[in-house]
């Protein structure tokens, strides 16, 4: 660790001095008039070279943060549709009703297509983390390399058993079928963990001696199981079936408000109720784990999740606010006394630590992890609640697709669970600067050389948001659009 802060240095802006060479070479070449003046600035000012030198780093992370916020849909919808797709298949076979079988194959096509999508994005995704952050994968890649080998495993699975699902309707046994489903459904939740555990890693490194900069004696199990992979795990599965089912549900619930006696719509409605609304009430339980896990571990994000700038005992949790680094204040929040101290320790008069004691070069962007927190926690907090009437009222037996205003509230909702989870990869990853590697590697030493970054990061932009308007369409015509009756007709095919 004390090789990389020497090479870093201990300036507010440590990357001055490597990106000072790329600044002369600018100003050499920058003729002369009033833009001489501007790239010139930066030999001369703290300031000005992020106007000229940054770009290439700010459009690294930017191209990433484009790359993960889109695959980041595509693999937890990936994660939730087959759960939904296997319940309705076996639902079928106990009932011989037509309308599961419809949705079964539905949400088997949905799959099929985010399945193939998110392939693709997650080539991008793996080809980047070699083109824009080599010195992270030079050191990174004999220690993550093993979570991401399995994830391929995984991932391999996958695809042979979602091909058996979908081409073997007629030609193996009905138990078969729903075990392939069932393969399908664990092999996709398992190659998400594999892929949050190399994440929980960078959050939390360990297997590993670091000598002379280098990593040596590496154990990969060691690697593995760091203090953050089962929170980060955890927190992260339950989200994907909690946003797949809440934004399925959402949309069923939409159309039985304009057409309540819609048998497909209610069968459609009910699934994904029962996948989402109790990983949406559990989740506030893994924030908990999660949050005392990044209390202990990352004592200054935590600081940044709250806009604590003062060290403290029986620190108040605050609702809102926007935190104010010059002033190094939190102003329009709502503070509710000791709720930070009992919630990262279970201690009303326990001391958390403020961003004051941490140097500011180590600082994350307080204000973007501050708000990316509390929409999470807000949008989750409304989920949860949602969720939790919802399912008393259904042990209650109480039909709730008459109850209007509370579906409206899960139409509402529906759309929630996918931003709580890019406010929380927001929390998660900005969070951590300005390390890749926590407390070893800083973002601004793993990125390439090579400059015209603003490129790459332009057309990816662009493939993504082809990539998402197909998606868009084919889940319409193949997933969403209603079938033309409303009435389920009985089918015998059913399981031996």
């Amino acid at each position: 660790m004390d090789v990389q802060q020497r090479d870093v240095g201990e300036e507010e802006y440590p990357d001055e001095q490597e990106q000072r060479p790329h600044a002369q070479k600018l100003a050499r070449g920058a003729g002369t008039g009033k833009h001489a003046l501007l790239v010139d600035a930066p030999l001369r000012s703290l300031r000005a070279p992020l106007v000229f030198v940054m770009p290439d780093l700010f459009a690294a992370r930017s191209q990433m943060a484009m790359s993960l916020a889109f695959h980041i849909i595509f693999a937890v919808v990936g994660i939730g549709l087959p759960a939904l797709m296997v319940i309705a298949e076996y639902r079928w076979r106990r009932t011989g009703e037509a309308v599961y079988l419809d949705l079964a194959k539905r949400w088997s096509r949905g799959a099929a297509i985010l399945f193939a999508v998110g392939a693709v994005s997650g080539t991008v995704l793996s080809f980047e983390l070699g083109l824009l952050w080599p010195e992270f994968m030079k050191q990174a890649g004999p220690i993550i390399g093993m979570p991401f080998s399995l994830e391929g495993f995984a991932f391999f699975t996958e695809a042979i058993f979602l091909g058996i699902y979908l081409y073997g309707w007629e030609r193996i046994s009905a138990r078969a079928h729903v075990a392939s489903g069932i393969v399908v459904a664990v092999s996709g939740a398992i190659s998400g963990i594999f892929v949050v555990i190399a994440n929980a890693w960078m959050n939390t490194p360990r297997g590993f001696t670091l000598v002379d900069g280098k990593f040596t004696n590496i154990d990969p199990l060691a690697a593995m199981l760091t203090p953050a992979a089962f929170p980060q795990t955890l927190h992260m599965t339950l989200a994907a079936y909690a946003a797949t089912g809440f934004a399925v549900a959402g949309i069923h619930a939409l159309l039985l408000l304009r057409d309540p006696t819609n048998t497909f719509h209610r069968h459609a409605f009910a699934i994904a109720l029962l996948v989402g609304a109790p990983a949406a009430i559990l989740q506030p339980l893994s924030g908990d784990i999660s949050a005392r896990y990044v209390a202990k571990q990352q004592p200054v994000k935590l600081a940044a999740m709250e806009g604590d700038f003062v060290t403290m005992r029986g620190a108040p949790l605050r609702i809102g606010g926007i935190p104010n680094e010059a002033e190094r204040k939190t102003p329009y929040a709502i503070e509710i006394p000791k709720g930070l101290s009992f919630l990262a320790t279970h201690d009303f008069n326990a001391e958390i630590k403020g961003l004051n004691d941490f140097p500011v070069n180590e600082w994350p962007p307080v204000a973007i992890v501050h708000i990316a927190f509390q929409i999470m926690v807000g949008l989750g907090s409304f989920m949860a609640l949602v969720a939790l009437i919802a399912l008393v009222l259904q042990w209650r037996k109480r039909d709730i697709i008459t109850i209007r205003w509370l579906m409206m509230a899960i139409v509402l909702a529906a759309p929630m669970g996918f931003i709580c989870i890019e406010a929380g990869w927001t929390v998660t990853e900005v969070g951590r600067q300005p390390w890749v590697i926590y407390g070893i590697l800083r973002t601004a030493n793993a990125v390439t050389p090579m400059p015209g970054l603003i490129v790459p990061f332009l057309t990816f932009t662009a493939l993504y948001i082809f990539l998402g308007v197909i998606v868009v369409w084919l889940l319409y015509q193949q997933v969403l659009r209603s079938p033309t009756t409303n009435e389920s007709r009985p089918n015998r095919a059913r399981a031996a």
